[in-house]
């Protein structure tokens, strides 16, 4: 779970007491912003659930997992939305558009966080921010074979479509529920002949443009900078054909949130006048190597591998009856899958086990890391056998394992009887023995009489835990089982 000092209390006070106030140097017109009853509701609920909960697509740019890591221009969009109202994040995937916008009216969503294009049909249904970006609809069509060899342009440019009228006669296959239906509708219409569209229900923009580069289908239709990033990819497409004016892209909320709305906003224009956008912008959309991590086993669209060590972690999982992707999210967190590093206090290999640990499990800097792992696994397994008769609910368990194997068992343990010493559940994590482990290394807490293993640096253990977790969600997200 991330916190962050930074949290909007100024703009709610504002909008409780209606006096002029500043966040981030952004001056706000105390008489620019009403509050009907629900939209203060939603702010509330995020708080008081402690996350931010957005749908967007999974995709080479918006959202996916690399060597391990959360990654795509959405996500950390979202992210830093998330710091700056200081709650966690989670993400869901959705390719729906349907669905996703019945998510949000049901209020099961906080925001859909996808490319999506601002249209007057839309705008009647949601709130949306200001734009994070323009695009516009392009055609997705294959170059001629051979078009390496032609000696001109020309030559090239009398196989492909460069007009609309062009498109009459042809069929050119969509994502469901997009923009691009109604705007090949009004295409079709103004040539005066038939575009035969064909919404796919099952694929996304990307795989629509993977068909068209494999030859399955001759055409699709794609927001301009989705194409242009996938034209690297993939060569042998071209994206050079408009088929409609540039639009607005923006998030969506649901109908009557305008604090909440305007909030972002607020976070959205103070985000762009730092360095930090046009970082993360030139990462997804003007960044070589993203083609190279496009074309990695260790991307989770093409390869959906997070590691070289994927089948041990399989394997050794099965062991101790975790989902192989919770104990891959805690290796990362250990060794970012590095088996030579050594951390400052002498843990070493993929499990950062401690030398007197690894040495009572048969390990030591010259074993490999399937020893390595097996060796970790066995210590998971001790742990889980501790608290196994006092916590019988496994992914509750599963908190207390995680945050033993980080800090010691010992010092939980004094966790659990400060909590049960202040009349809280000494058998659960959040906001009960989390608080406690947390606060040890404050004196009021580690000299309290209960506590037998005396101070600890409680932040470490406590961030290892929620990290883990909201890493293991991603890769449930986006990494098959």
């Amino acid at each position: 779970m991330r916190t962050n000092v930074r949290t909007p209390f100024i703009l709610f006070f504002f909008l409780l007491f209606s006096f002029a106030c500043t966040h981030n140097e952004i001056k706000i017109d105390k008489n620019s912003l009403k509050i009907p009853e629900i939209a203060l509701s939603r702010y509330e609920i995020i708080k008081e659930r402690g996350k931010l909960i957005a749908v967007t697509d999974y995709n080479s740019i918006n959202y996916f997992v690399y060597r391990g890591e959360p990654m795509g221009y959405q996500y950390e969009l979202l992210q830093s939305l998330a710091d700056y109202l200081g709650v966690g994040l989670e993400i869901i995937v959705n390719h729906d558009l349907d669905k996703s916008f019945q998510m949000l009216d049901s209020g099961n969503i906080d925001i859909i966080a996808m490319d999506l294009a601002v249209t007057r049909r839309r705008a009647e249904l949601v709130d949306f921010t200001k734009p994070l970006q323009k695009t516009r609809q392009v055609l997705v069509q294959r170059k001629p074979e051979g078009w390496r060899n032609m000696r001109t342009v020309n030559q090239m440019e009398k196989h492909l479509i460069r007009e609309p009228l062009e498109l009459a006669g042809k069929t050119v296959f969509i994502q469901k529920n997009t923009t691009f239906q109604r705007r090949l509708e009004n295409l079709s219409e103004e040539i005066g002949d038939s575009i035969h569209i064909v919404q796919d229900p099952q694929r996304d923009v990307e795989e629509l443009i993977r068909a068209v580069n494999t030859g399955e289908i001759d055409y699709t239709v794609c927001d301009e900078h989705i194409g242009l990033i996938n034209e690297k990819y993939y060569p042998d497409i071209d994206v050079q054909t408009p088929v409609s004016f540039s639009q607005n892209i923006a998030w969506a909320i649901k109908k009557g949130n305008e604090p909440f709305v305007d909030t972002i906003n607020i976070w959205l224009d103070a985000f762009k006048k730092k360095p930090l956008a046009t970082y993360v912008y030139n990462k997804y959309f003007h960044n070589p190597r993203q083609v190279f991590m496009a074309r990695s086993d260790f991307h989770s669209v093409q390869g959906g591998k997070i590691s070289d060590y994927d089948d041990i972690i399989r394997r050794e999982s099965a062991k101790l009856g975790w989902d192989w992707r919770l104990l891959a999210s805690l290796i990362y967190q250990e060794s970012r899958f590095h088996p030579e590093v050594e951390s400052w206090v002498g843990a070493y290999g993929l499990m950062q086990l401690m030398p007197q640990t690894a040495r009572s499990y048969g390990v030591d800097t010259n074993s490999t890391p399937a020893e390595h792992i097996a060796a970790g696994v066995n210590f998971l397994k001790w742990l889980d056998r501790q608290f196994k008769p006092i916590i019988s609910d496994s992914a509750e368990r599963t908190k207390f394992v995680l945050a033993s194997y980080n800090v010691g068992i010992g010092h939980v343990y004094d966790a659990q009887r400060l909590a049960e010493k202040n009349d809280k559940n000494p058998i659960e994590w959040d906001s009960s023995v989390d608080f406690y482990l947390l606060n040890k290394s404050k004196p009021a807490y580690y000299q309290d009489d209960v506590v037998k293993y005396g101070y600890c640096r409680g932040e470490e253990p406590y961030a290892f835990v929620y990290e883990i977790l909201e890493r293991y969600e991603h890769y449930k997200n986006v990494i098959k089982n």
